[in-house]
């Protein structure tokens, strides 16, 4: 689907008051669903809140080369915003003076943002642990300016984090986008080539899996194997981890839930699916997101929806996590999302 098109069939649930609205209303034919809230509480929590920092995740910007069909951030090659160098030091400044040990970029596609390459050059000199960059593959080949990341990456230690729907054609270009197959598989095996994700190396290279529908993920272990040994046999491809990631109901899988009609069925199964181990275990522990602007969220999810920290330090340029740990995380029904079977993360399963 083009960006254009894309626009074209964007609804008024494109808009976070809008979506986090229509996520509240929770009355469905059968009854109405209890609020995230209340669900923690039915399981002795009160509240979720952070410990010690060690994920600082940040979105470089919502431009992407890609207009995936269930994107949570909307990304695409329309978009506009983008972190600047001056959002990125105080990033830096914020990696210096706290105990985090892992840079998490995201997007849109983050190799996109003009400064990324001295980012990642920034982040390694001060010897930020586990730097990883979250790639959607196809920007390695989409242009000339982007061939050599591979080896950038290598220079650098990047741990490379790389979406990849489904080891079949058919099933990860209906999700992604016509050809995308293809030009992932070619990335891949350019990134094994420089050492990544094969054997005795210590390059990493994993891979995300999200599903198609709506329905919750097979289990993270199981998938694992099938994706390895179907990419092996059929393309020589070697990696170290598939993670799989529920898909939350917001932005354009939001979107695809209410015209399929699944959307009921779908919030139905991940409340009935809520999971107490995961929900102690959830990402917004020990993680901050922070937006393209420098803006803090408890998690990529929250970003979205334009939910920011319940403190009165909402910017990186302010952050002082004695201060910011004495919040509660802001939670809204999406959050079943993440407690839902072995629960999600941005690493994959939590129980």
């Amino acid at each position: 689907m083009s960006a254009q098109s894309l626009r074209k069939r964007k609804s008024a649930l494109a808009d976070p008051v809008r979506q986090l609205e229509y996520l509240a209303g929770g009355m469905f034919a059968d009854g109405e669903l209890p609020t995230f809230k209340e669900k923690l509480k039915k399981h002795g929590m009160d509240h979720l809140r952070p410990g010690t920092l060690e994920i600082l995740q940040i979105n470089l910007g919502y431009m992407c080369n890609q207009v995936c069909e269930h994107c949570h951030v909307d990304a695409g090659p329309d978009r506009k915003e983008i972190m600047t160098r001056e959002t990125m030091e105080q990033c830096l400044e914020v990696l210096r003076t706290t105990g985090a040990h892992t840079l998490d970029l995201t997007g849109g596609a983050p190799e996109m943002n003009p400064d990324f390459r001295w980012f990642v050059e920034q982040a390694y000199a001060i010897g930020v642990k586990d730097l990883i960059v979250r790639s959607n593959l196809t920007i390695l080949n989409a242009n000339k300016k982007y061939y050599d990341l591979p080896e950038f990456f290598k220079a650098h230690n990047v741990h490379v984090v790389s979406s990849m729907p489904h080891w079949t054609r058919g099933k990860t270009d209906r999700q992604r986008g016509s050809g995308v197959f293809d030009r992932s598989i070619q990335a891949l095996k350019v990134l094994n080539s420089v050492g990544y994700g094969v054997p005795d190396s210590d390059l990493q290279l994993d891979l995300v899996y999200n599903p198609a529908g709506a329905f919750l993920p097979a289990g993270q272990q199981d998938l694992e194997k099938e994706f390895k040994k179907a990419l092996l046999e059929d393309f020589g491809i070697h990696f170290n981890q598939l993670f799989t990631i529920t898909n939350l109901p917001i932005s354009r899988f939001l979107e695809y839930l209410i015209a399929s009609e699944n959307y009921e069925d779908y919030m139905y199964s991940l409340v009935e699916a809520f999971n107490p181990a995961a929900a102690t275990n959830v990402m917004c522990t020990n993680t901050i997101s922070v937006g393209w602007d420098g803006y803090l969220y408890d998690c990529d999810f929250n970003q979205m929806l334009d939910l920011k920290v319940d403190h009165s330090l909402k910017h990186i340029s302010e952050y002082r996590e004695d201060l910011l740990a004495d919040r509660n995380i802001i939670i809204s029904q999406h959050c079943y999302g993440c407690t839902a079977g072995a629960g999600s993360s941005c690493q994959g399963t939590l129980a």
